[in-house]
């Protein structure tokens, strides 16, 4: 049972050598009535009466469906040749089924689960056939008009309007089976501590055990660490010295930056009490620290300048989904080569094998989830969990630098007004540092902070004027923030609440080029020709890059999407002007940040070509 290694694992962070990929061809139907349950549809292959590709939603032209219109209840069917060796368990695991899923295994109910972005998982083992082969059935439900539901820029109208898009329903992330022993690592956590050097590991077992766990740590096939520790339970909580790392001339090679993406190997085996081998997985992390001080963010206690881009996570022919595990790379790629450093993920939890290549490429990474657009008992219960568990599916990713729980007041559109919406939102920063405290969360992105580490501020004007009024100077600043209110909304719900943190202009620009007739949506502003296009663009980070306390910003966007034909590329990933005209300007230094000067040279130095954008 293995896939070969040309295709990147579908959990990169923590893997095992064998796996299944069960992606591709499976039985499919609608079922716009919701007879299956009653029907038994999980005993019926019957009742399959399409082909869909998975994992590409039904709404998708890659599916091989490509039906936009509204059915909330979908069912899918496939076969596969599975064993479980004596000693061995069989899983089956989903990356993300949007949004309710019920999974058979050969007509026995293995798994429920809610929750449209996040993994969930199922010990098979029990419901195996004796014969090798193995039947799954999936029901998915994905009702199109709950607003109640995480559900981001997915339209809740059968035709996409303004700035929401076609929706992505049922599976959409890879559906793969894992053999693991009887007593396994359930999950590992690694969290580095840069100040001495050294990382903390947490693994939990599937079961109490009693033994020994072996942790590796190596780079480039040097070993830096080995320490073994004793288990008496299911759950290991230890830390690990680099010796390397307490170098103080040397100790910056080892350390994760943009420009550097240094990662550390880990082995973690789980030993029996004969010192004999039990279970294995391959992981990595990248030692550094982020925070904030003095209205700057901090990378490895260094003020860094943010910048950032927009990112929709959405491709025309397969929406949520990415065509293929190499566009990932490739989004990757083209962030970077558009000279910035980090990426804003928008209303989406982005798979992992993105978050993979963002570690691996150097690229940092504001989580976001999906918002609901209601406010409710039902929409705060939904949200709370999903985000948790994106938190902990995330937090070892060392590219990911900030939270964003909430965006615009989405799901608690009278924040301003109503208390109850202010203490959710407050709910999530806290819950998310209690899971995660190493890592700024900003509680509503974009206006309305409750409590934040970080100041995320949009503001969609054209004009650089009003970017040096609003924000040239900290004295500019402070008006915009408690004062002019660019947005015609409080910015700041709790203005006392004075940490240092840093203003970054989180969302600006939007601009379109050349629009087409009929076009529903063109931007914020709209350019008719390449140049005046590069001079608005100019104007803009002009204005950015000559304030004395803006900390970074996340320029919007980095594609055209669907109707909003506001990227740098479009929707192809094609470049609509040269990408080095583009970098040029994207990367000239910043007034708040000196360092900057000397950083920026050093990039332009190294001009690497990422793919084949040049």
């Amino acid at each position: 049972m293995t896939t070969p290694d040309s295709v990147l694992h579908p959990r990169p962070r923590v893997t095992r050598a064998q796996w299944t990929d069960l992606n591709g061809a499976w039985a499919f139907a609608y079922d716009d009535a919701d007879r299956g349950i009653g029907e038994r549809w999980q005993d019926d292959a019957g009742r399959f009466d399409r082909q869909i590709t998975v994992p590409f939603p039904p709404e998708s032209e890659l599916s091989g469906i490509g039906d936009t219109g509204f059915h909330p209840v979908l069912w899918y069917r496939r076969t596969f040749p599975a064993t479980a060796e004596p000693g061995q368990r069989l899983l089956l695991h989903f990356g993300a089924v949007d949004y309710r899923a019920k999974v058979w295994v050969n007509g026995s109910l293995v798994a429920e689960h809610e929750g449209g972005h996040v993994p969930f998982s199922a010990d098979i083992t029990a419901s195996l056939d004796a014969s090798g082969e193995q039947v799954v059935v999936v029901r998915a439900e994905d009702q199109p008009t709950d607003v109640t539901q995480p559900r981001g820029k997915q339209d809740w109208q059968e035709q996409p309007h303004a700035i929401w898009y076609n929706r992505t329903s049922g599976i959409w992330q890879t559906v793969w089976l894992e053999p693991v022993p009887e007593t396994y690592v359930a999950e590992l956590q690694l969290t580095p501590e840069l100040a001495d050097g050294s990382v903390r590991v947490e693994a939990s077992l599937n079961q109490a055990y009693a033994g020994f766990l072996h942790i590796r740590l190596g780079r480039k096939g040097e070993v830096l660490a080995e320490q073994s520790v004793r288990v008496a339970g299911n759950f290991v909580d230890t830390r690990v010295v680099i010796p390397a790392a307490q170098n103080g001339v040397h100790r910056g090679d080892l350390h994760w930056t943009p420009d550097n993406p240094n990662l550390i190997d880990v082995t973690v085996t789980l030993l029996g009490a004969d010192a004999k081998p039990v279970d294995a997985v391959d992981s990595y992390f990248g030692l550094r620290s982020v925070g904030i001080a003095n209205g700057r963010f901090l990378l490895n206690d260094k003020p860094t300048f943010m910048r950032s881009v927009l990112e929709q996570g959405y491709w025309p022919k397969s929406h949520l989904a990415a065509p293929s595990p190499e566009a990932l790379k490739r989004e990757v790629e083209l962030i970077k080569a558009l000279g910035f450093n980090a990426v804003r993920i928008h209303q989406k939890i982005e798979d992992p094998r993105f978050l993979y290549w963002a570690d691996h490429l150097g690229l940092m990474v504001w989580g976001e989830i999906a918002n609901a657009f209601e406010f409710n008992a039902q929409a705060v219960d939904r949200l709370t969990r999903e985000w948790l568990s994106a938190v902990k599916r995330d937090r070892s990713h060392p590219c990911i630098v900030t939270w964003v729980p909430i965006n615009e007041s989405w799901g608690v559109t009278d924040i301003a007004l109503r208390r109850d919406q202010q203490d959710f939102a407050t709910s999530l920063y806290y819950l998310t540092k209690a899971v995660d405290p190493t890592r700024p969360v900003v509680s509503n992105e974009g206006w309305e902070h409750t409590v934040s580490d970080i100041w995320g501020l949009h503001d969609y004007t054209q004009y650089k004027a009003h970017i040096d009024e609003r924000y040239g100077t900290r004295e500019a600043i402070e008006t915009t923030l408690t004062e002019m209110r660019p947005t015609r909304r409080r910015l700041l719900l709790r203005p006392d609440d004075r940490r240092g943190q840093p203003v970054m202009l989180t969302e600006f620009g939007g601009l379109s080029m050349h629009p087409k007739s009929g076009e529903a949506w063109f931007g914020y502003a709209t350019a008719q020709s390449d140049e005046e296009y590069l001079e608005m663009i100019k104007q803009l980070f002009d204005g950015i890059y000559e304030s004395t306390d803006l900390a970074g910003f996340c320029y919007t966007q980095l594609t055209d999407t669907r109707q909003e034909t506001n990227g740098l590329y479009d929707e192809n990933r094609q470049p609509k002007l040269p990408v080095e005209r583009l970098r040029d300007i994207i990367m000239r230094p910043s007034n708040a940040v000196p360092s900057e000067s000397l950083d920026v040279a050093r990039q332009k130095a190294l001009r690497i070509s990422f793919g084949q954008v040049v």
